[in-house]
């Protein structure tokens, strides 16, 4: 049987000096090591994913537009906003300043699990975000 990763439920940290993040225990314990792939999400957010996670993502995305003109834009925006980096001893990985900017990050976060990845949201954003969610959700 294969061990599927189940990230769950909403954290709180602050980005601190630095621009570190500490992971949520229960997060770090599920990766694959102690390397994550950060990257720009669709919406105003950092993805985070264990590389082998990652890798086999963003096959399946770009796969799926095999042969049509948006499959080199889709690769475009995702491979050149992707980093490698590792998780310290005190479980904090470092978002670089090009994704902190891209999702308005400061201070405090909304880390956040969906299933197979984490993603890292300005608190407020994702506030708003989720509001919008619940409007939808109700119509």
């Amino acid at each position: 049987m294969v061990n599927m990763k189940m990230f769950l439920g909403e954290y709180s940290p602050n980005v601190t000096t630095g621009n570190r993040i500490a992971l949520p225990k229960k997060h770090r314990e599920q990766f694959d090591g102690d390397t994550v792939v950060l990257a720009r999400g669709f919406e105003k957010c950092i993805l985070v994913y264990d590389f082998g996670s990652w890798s086999a993502r963003v096959e399946r995305q770009v796969d799926n537009l095999a042969g049509t003109a948006k499959r080199s834009d889709l690769e475009r925006y995702i491979y050149t906003s992707a980093v490698e980096t590792s998780i310290d001893a005190q479980g904090r990985i470092v978002i670089p300043s090009e994704l902190k900017e891209y999702a308005g990050v400061e201070g405090k976060t909304a880390v956040i699990g969906v299933g197979d990845h984490i993603e890292i949201w300005d608190k407020e954003i994702w506030k708003e975000h989720v509001e919008k969610i619940s409007e939808k959700i109700s119509e």
